[in-house]
């Protein structure tokens, strides 16, 4: 099941963080920062499938060599405080295969960030050996300042702007969809809230249900059903690092635990509609043994366009369907002729059923986990925030010596005796 995640982050000197270090990581690289004299191995990391630098036309060669370009990007900073590069992170579809993948994310990173002017490193993780075997996800990290034949010059603050994000939020899902249409595969992925999705699928549902359609009436209320679930939470950099490498704090555990209920929901989700639409086209095909020529739409109206769509609550699902198919068993042993007019009023209680599972949602005990989660992020947040000053702390203390080295060379230049 496809699931739409994309996450934009800045990466900052005032967390202690570089560039260097984090495409290094993200590489799996071993990477030398001229400025601090650190050196970044992570060349023994596995789990990279594929890495790629893109950059627009008139840069200069030397942004294809890895190394050089981070370096210059973190000399082209000057302030103590300088957010060095952008990061956005996304979730791939497992249904593509790994050259589907690849394209998807260099066309995207060529279209929304290459062709504005910035460079692009793009690397592609498959998942942890210890997490979820769907995991597969890309991380592209992005310059922040102009660049032109002869380097870096000023930053672009447009780049920043929440109409830009929001830009890129759409994209990624259109693209994914027109990749997962192209592969023949009928799962989307949508950039919008839960909330907003399920308002929509309830809108119509109820403008389906005035028109009396009450296919699409099904339809469209098993898939608000299916989005009144807890989003993905969102995890702090250190969390989420954690649980790349197979460890679980309780944040990572929480999210694990969301992601499979939505997966398990999923599936129930598409398996009932897959059955509702099997039954409707038996009672369609029935219907229209009945009906002359010409007049085959009014029974086709009963909603099989729509596609089978994502997550929600398994259990009432799965309760409504085995008793909308007890019913319809107890009808076909006794009554098997009253095909037709029996069968036009399954639908509208099969829809009510799932209504009235949908208003049953314990939102309390959504509210209760959110608030657990929150705390527990907020923790996570403060341990890594420690880490990254005694981080930084670290670096300071490294640069300190590093200059007491350079005067004390510098003294025995001029013949000083210390």
């Amino acid at each position: 099941m496809a699931i739409y995640h994309l996450r934009a982050t800045m990466i900052s000197r005032s967390q202690g963080r570089s560039a260097t270090a984090a495409i290094a990581y993200r590489v799996a690289e071993r990477i030398e920062d001229r400025r601090t004299g650190l050196t970044f191995d992570y060349a023994a990391r596995g789990g990279v499938d594929h890495t790629e630098i893109l950059a627009p036309d008139h840069a200069p060669d030397w942004v294809h060599d890895r190394s050089e370009l981070w370096n210059r990007v973190e000399e082209s900073e000057t302030r103590k405080n300088s957010q060095v590069a952008r990061e956005v992170r996304v979730a791939l579809p497992d249904e593509l295969t790994h050259a589907q993948r690849v394209a998807l994310v260099r066309d995207y990173a060529q279209a929304q960030f290459v062709d504005r002017g910035m460079v692009a490193d793009i690397a592609l993780h498959a998942p942890g050996r210890e997490g979820d075997e769907r995991n597969h996800h890309a991380h592209i990290l992005l310059t922040t300042r102009e660049v032109d034949a002869d380097g870096f010059t000023t930053k672009n603050r447009d780049w920043n702007k929440v109409e830009v994000l929001e830009g890129w939020r759409e994209a990624w899902a259109r693209d994914s969809n027109a990749a997962l249409e192209r592969a023949g595969i009928e799962d989307r992925v949508d950039h919008r809230t839960l909330v907003a999705q399920r308002d929509e699928a309830l809108e119509l549902a109820s403008a389906a249900r005035e028109r009396g359609d009450e296919g699409a009436e099904l339809h469209e209320t098993v898939r608000a059903m299916s989005l009144d679930r807890p989003p993905l939470p969102q995890l702090s950099l250190g969390a989420w690092q954690l649980k790349e490498r197979g460890i679980e704090v309780a944040a990572v555990r929480v999210w694990h635990e969301v992601k499979e209920q939505a997966v398990e929901v999923g599936r129930m989700a598409q398996e009932l509609a897959g059955q509702v639409r099997d039954w409707l086209d038996r009672a369609a095909e029935r219907v229209m043994d009945r009906l002359g020529p010409g007049q085959s739409e009014l029974a086709l109206a009963g909603g099989r366009d729509g596609r089978e769509e994502e997550p929600d609550l398994a259990t009432r699902l799965r309760d409504a369907w085995e008793a909308r198919q007890g019913r319809e068993k107890e009808q076909h042993v006794d009554a098997p002729e009253r095909e037709a007019p029996q069968s036009s009023q399954d639908p509208q209680d099969l829809a009510a059923r799932l209504r009235e599972a949908a208003e049953g949602v314990d939102r309390e005990g959504f509210a209760d986990r959110a608030a657990a989660l929150r705390e527990g992020r907020e923790a996570e947040e403060r341990a890594v925030a420690q880490e990254a000053a005694r981080e930084q702390e670290r670096v300071r203390e490294l640069e300190r010596q590093q200059e007491i080295e350079r005067e004390a060379h510098r003294d025995r230049g001029h013949g000083i005796e210390r």
